[in-house]
């Protein structure tokens, strides 16, 4: 007769399972028993209730001890896994009267890694030291259907990407940020305050990752004015943008932030780009912000607390400092 769901959890005990697991170990009953502290007589009626709640034997029985039925060693792989998450959970739980601990998985944007989470994570780090962040780059595509997949705890992208997918996470507030135009210093495009990404189509572009938001954006913005990217080529990080913008290669869309901790990579100048789309929402996501581990939850508060970090004025352009670069073939 097949037990449901409920009445198999209420007939099997956590005391029966670390028996069954230290006679496997043993290889005999009457050494688990020795090892257990508890007369063999006990162990072979726990062992004999466990076989009965579950309908099939579990162990050959011969004078030397005991071996395995194909159902004992299943029973000993999912044990094995029972136990060990009973004693992580009484680890962790454990460790909460000394104040917040364990770990929080976060998947992050490129742009929220670059501009924010190095300051942000660093202080909470400094004001919860038993918390380990496990934190990975993706693009914000991908870091929503990791939060849905369950494979983060909480999630750091752009607004656009929840958008796009139709998603029903939920979501917090974290940061906005601005996207500029990089150029060289000498660039004709240099002396101007602020322009439209339409303007910029007439110049090659050193692009970012096509599945990235901002080159998701760049091609709506250029298809929408009937135009296409002249792309030079592609990189996978910020900092290989600005050297190869430095290096005449094209120009370049990224954000401010990111740009003045940067700019140190060459002689380069942003110019603030017009666009809507060019302002840009940040949000925190979880699939149950409720729900969260309490060091997630922590670190949630913490980021929504941070204050944004200020923007440095950036100086003018000194042309005459820097020559016209050549243009590569």
């Amino acid at each position: 007769m097949r037990l449901s769901e409920r009445s198999f959890a209420r007939r099997i005990d956590l005391i029966s399972l670390q028996l069954f697991v230290a006679v496997c170990e043993a290889g005999s009953i009457g050494k688990a028993a020795e090892r257990e502290f508890i007369a063999a007589s006990a162990v072979s009626k726990r062992l004999a209730d466990l076989e009965a709640a579950l309908g099939t034997p579990l162990l050959y029985r011969h004078a030397r001890g005991v071996d395995l039925t194909p159902a004992g060693q299943s029973l000993l792989h999912h044990a094995r896994n029972v136990l060990y998450g009973l004693e992580k959970m009484q680890t962790e739980l454990g460790e909460y009267a000394d104040g917040v601990r364990g770990h929080v998985r976060v998947h992050a944007s490129i742009s929220a890694i670059v501009q924010f989470l190095p300051d942000d994570l660093g202080r909470f780090a400094r004001a919860h030291p038993q918390v380990k962040i496990d934190l990975e780059e993706h693009l914000s595509g991908d870091v929503v259907r990791a939060v849905q997949e369950g494979a983060a705890d909480l999630g750091i992208c752009n607004a656009s990407a929840l958008s796009a997918g139709g998603t029903t996470l939920q979501t917090l507030p974290y940061r906005q940020d601005d996207l500029v135009l990089v150029v060289p210093a000498a660039h004709a495009l240099s002396a101007q305050a602020a322009i439209n990404f339409v303007d910029s189509l007439d110049y090659d572009h050193v692009g970012l990752h096509a599945g990235s938001s901002i080159a998701l954006a760049m091609h709506q913005a250029a298809a929408r004015a009937g135009r296409t990217i002249r792309l030079r080529i592609r990189v996978t990080g910020l900092d290989a943008m600005c050297r190869m913008i430095d290096n005449g290669l094209g120009v370049g869309v990224m954000p401010a932030r990111a740009f003045e901790l940067m700019r140190a990579a060459g002689a380069l100048h942003a110019v603030r780009l017009t666009d809507d789309w060019a302002r840009r929402d940040i949000r925190l996501i979880a699939r149950d912000f409720a729900t969260l581990p309490v060091p997630a939850r922590a670190l949630v508060d913490h980021l929504r607390a941070e204050p944004a970090p200020a923007l440095v004025a950036q100086p003018a352009p000194a042309l005459a400092a820097h020559p016209p670069l050549a243009h590569a073939a």
